[in-house]
């Protein structure tokens, strides 16, 4: 499906919590603590099923309930537009939905995927989208739909057949499975942990950490308490010490390893075949790993819990994969495992699993990188009984410093061809390619592929304002679309005459999409709205899509399209943004001046407050009202905000994310610096902003911010005159291997000399750390090193520690306190008022 999708242009049905003037401003840190940084009640996660007239999202109901649901966007054979809530955790567990009690390694899970919310946060979907498993409080659910006929009845889906063509009106209904297994046996049958279900319908797959257990999905009971599934341990993993007595268990199967969650945005440590009949699953030993502790001192009752961790430099866990045939006996239920194989592949050299696909009609494709992620590999696995579980190389990729992850790649078409990612260093540009042939063109820098299709892949891309051919849509609807600019866009293999771009959005924004046959929901942010816009569109008639293809200046094809109601709160405010290029690298700055009901609206000269993210892999410059929220607070507060993304932050091509290889340290820290020389400048040529007060210059930041933070006061007090450093990362040799030595390497040398710690005797300026001690990713060790260097040097500080908090900071108490306390030291670092 091809259309230019402008969600600017279809009503979103949003309803949101307002509040007037500079009430919207004093009110802030609460109302963002309250609701989740506005994120309650938007929707999310969408996932179209079936044809596309279809899709799955989650909502949680108001602007401050935390408590996500599952919903259903559906359009009728008339066109009309209607969402209908398939599964309520409030109704399935009444008062339980609001006191959630999940297992510590789903909590774990979600701490790697930044998941805040609570209740149903993620589900499983079949092929046809019939049936939809997911956990609520450590409990196992599935979801069927059924259709309403004319005269009222139901006719439910038939697991062992298509779903029926004609859709009438969706009804669903929801029960636990195999409740009694998990209360009568929980030390076999639970932690409940990241269920799939097979794309026929007939089964689900989850893990317990130890074991891969598969459900039998059975009858659906008319007696709720009678229940016919059926739950087997297919695989298990367990260690013995010499005398055959259990010993500490460092195995794990199904699940992702702490560097995959972290920094692979891989979450899964298993996949169905698109068969339903076969199953590829990880185990990993983290015995090499090094085990780390982590306490609560305001809780000296409470033990420290022990992790293993795979900091830089050291060893990582030992990944498998193993390749294995499920059979099923004439009732379709599990009968055993006919084959398993280990698979193959050069695991000394390569021993990450970046990516792993399986799409239908083909065997198995996986991504390994080698410890520095300059070289990788794609292997097909063969699934077929001749050569089962061995690999075959496809395609090897190098760079010189290291190759970038594309989500989506590598990938077949459905004929057959290879799609994969390429770091073009010729062209500078983050390309794809179709089997070795680059096909995306140049200046077009992919971020993620999210359909492959036989005659084009739907992509996230931005783009170089330089770069000739910019399409008619987006002429026509304004904006620009660069490095700010997250575009979903469409790219013909063999390229067009327009530079083989057709946009599927066409304002400027942050946006994704979910891909079906004849449907989509596009979903995103950008600078005219102040929430999450989200828009499913389906096209009834093939015609009209392959007409919207193939003309020269694609329109919206005939079809019907509507917005998603969005229930989130918005902040009352519009940030008073201005954007600029800085310096000679002509640095992407915002800067966001106090807004017009401000008492410092009017001032001839303010403080200046940065506020970068700073580091690689992340922009925060982005076509995203949101990004800037909290920027405008500040502003109000009486500073000048100004945000830059340095040399490192993606965007603008692989060279300009490369300047940073093994010296993140003085390049993230010069373009900070670059930015405040060239600021007066800039501010002069902007109508009605107070110019910048270049000996009042603060920073703030949090995790990589955090360090660019505490570095500039302690390398730049000449340029910075105090920082709040949140969970700063201080020492690289504390941080994980996948991240810290692809921009680092494997040199000690390196690593000490972008540490900050030894730096601590050149504190002149005020500084006030900031971490939680329940920190996994970031561990409070960063800042207590930094901490004790400068008590040693004599240098005074303040040292902010926050009891149970994790990198996310979700404490409704701690994130409103957090950004008052902060403005207090930084106006009494100043000596303002």
């Amino acid at each position: 499906m091809a259309s230019n999708t402008d969600v600017n242009d279809v009503t979103c049905n949003v309803s949101h919590q307002r509040v007037p003037g500079n009430d919207a401003i004093a009110n802030f840190p609460r109302r963002k603590a309250r609701t989740l940084r506005f994120t309650c009640g938007a929707p999310r996660s969408a996932q179209v099923i079936g044809d596309g007239a279809r899709a799955l999202f989650l909502r949680s109901d108001g602007p401050e309930d935390l408590v996500t649901a599952l919903w259903m966007s559906w359009f009728g054979a008339d066109g009309e537009h209607h969402e209908t809530k398939l599964a309520d955790p409030r109704e399935l567990l009444g008062e339980g939905a609001d006191s959630e009690d999940v297992p510590a390694e789903e909590r774990a899970r979600r701490e790697r995927a930044r998941e805040g919310g609570t209740g149903i946060v993620g589900y499983s979907a079949d092929k046809s989208g019939d049936r939809i498993v997911f956990t609520i409080n450590g409990r196992l659910y599935i979801t069927e739909i059924g259709e309403r006929q004319a005269d009222g009845s139901i006719i439910w889906p038939d697991v062992y057949a298509e779903a029926a063509a004609d859709r009438g009106e969706p009804v669903a209904r929801t029960r636990e499975i195999a409740g009694a297994w998990l209360d009568d046996d929980p030390d076999t049958y639970a932690p409940v942990l990241n269920p799939r279900i097979a794309p026929d319908g007939t089964h689900i797959l989850y893990t317990t950490g130890t074991s891969l257990m598969l459900v039998d999905i059975g009858d659906w009971p008319d007696d709720a308490d009678v229940f016919d599934d059926r739950i087997t341990a297919i695989y298990t993993v367990s260690v013995e010490d010499e005398d055959g007595n259990p010993a500490e268990n460092t195995w794990k199967i199904g699940l992702a390893e702490f560097v995959a969650g972290e920094e692979m945005n891989r979450y899964d440590g298993f996949w169905w075949a698109p068969d339903s009949e076969h199953v590829l699953f990880e185990s990993f030993d983290t015995a090499d790993e090094q085990v780390w502790h982590l306490s609560d001192p305001a809780n000296p009752l409470a033990p420290a819990a022990a992790r293993r961790y795979p900091a830089a430099l050291t060893r990582n866990a030992d990944v498998y994969l193993t390749l294995a045939t499920l059979a099923f006996d004439e009732d379709d239920r599990y009968a055993g495992i006919t084959a398993t194989a280990d698979v193959q592949w050069d695991r000394d050299t390569y021993e990450y699993v970046a990516a792993v696909n399986w799409s239908e009609g083909h065997d198995p494709l996986l991504l390994v990188q080698d410890r520095c992620q300059r070289n990788d590999q794609v292997l097909k696995v063969m699934a077929g009984k001749r050569w089962f579980g061995t690999t075959r190389v496809l395609e090897r990729h190098h760079n010189d410093q290291w190759i970038d992850l594309v989500p989506g790649t590598p990938a077949y078409t459905p004929d057959g061809r290879l799609v994969c990612a390429l770091n073009d260093m010729d062209a500078d540009t983050n390309r794809l390619t179709v089997d070795g042939r680059p096909f995306t063109p140049a200046g077009w820098n992919v971020r993620e592929v999210l359909h492959v299709g036989d005659h084009d892949v739907m992509a996230v891309v931005q783009r170089e304002p330089d770069v000739a051919g910019l399409p008619a849509a987006w002429s026509a609807a304004g904006g620009e679309h660069d490095a700010r600019s997250f575009d979903v866009v469409l790219f013909d293999y063999d390229g067009r005459a327009d530079g083989g771009a057709v946009p599927i959005t066409t304002r400027p924004g942050v946006w994704t999409a979910s891909h079906g046959e004849r449907g989509m929901v596009v979903s995103g942010r950008d600078l005219d709205h102040a929430g999450v816009q989200m828009v499913h569109s389906y096209v009834p008639v093939p015609d009209a899509v392959d007409a919207a293809v193939d003309a020269e200046a694609p329109g919206q094809p005939q079809g019907y399209s509507a917005g998603i109601a969005n229930h989130a709160a918005e902040p009352g405010f519009t940030p008073n943004l201005h954007f600029t290029r800085l310096g000679e690298h002509r640095l992407y700055t915002a800067i966001i001046a106090p807004g017009a009901e401000s008492p410092y609206a009017h001032a001839e000269q303010l403080p200046v407050l940065m506020k970068p993210y700073g580091g690689p892999g992340f922009q925060q410059v982005v076509d995203a009202q949101s990004f800037y929220w909290e920027a405008q607070w500040w502003a109000d507060q009486g500073f000048l905000v100004v945000t830059v993304d340095g040399r490192g932050t993606t965007g603008r091509g692989p060279k300009w994310d490369r300047e940073i290889f093994e010296n993140m340290k003085p390049i993230t820290l010069a373009d900070q610096i670059e930015a405040v020389h060239a600021l007066p400048a800039a501010v002069a040529e902007l109508d009605g902003v107070p110019a910048p007060d270049l000996d009042k210059v603060t920073m703030i930041g949090w995790s990589y911010g955090g360090f660019l933070s505490a570095l500039a006061v302690l390398d730049a007090p000449d340029v910075f005159k105090a920082a709040c450093a949140g969970a700063p990362p201080t020492d690289w040799t504390l941080y994980d291997t996948h991240y810290t030595e692809r921009y680092l390497g494997l040199d000690p040398e390196v690593y000490a000399r972008n540490g900050i710690i030894q730096d601590a005797p050149k504190l002149t300026r005020p500084l006030m750390l900031i971490h939680g001690f329940a920190d996994d990713n970031v561990t409070i060790a960063h800042s207590l090193r930094l901490s004790q260097a400068l008590m040693a040097a004599g240098r005074p500080h303040t040292f902010l520690p926050l009891t149970g908090i994790t990198h996310m900071t979700n404490d409704e108490t701690v994130a409103e306190n957090l950004l008052i306390v902060q403005r207090d030291f930084l106006k009494e670092a100043l000596a303002l008022r």
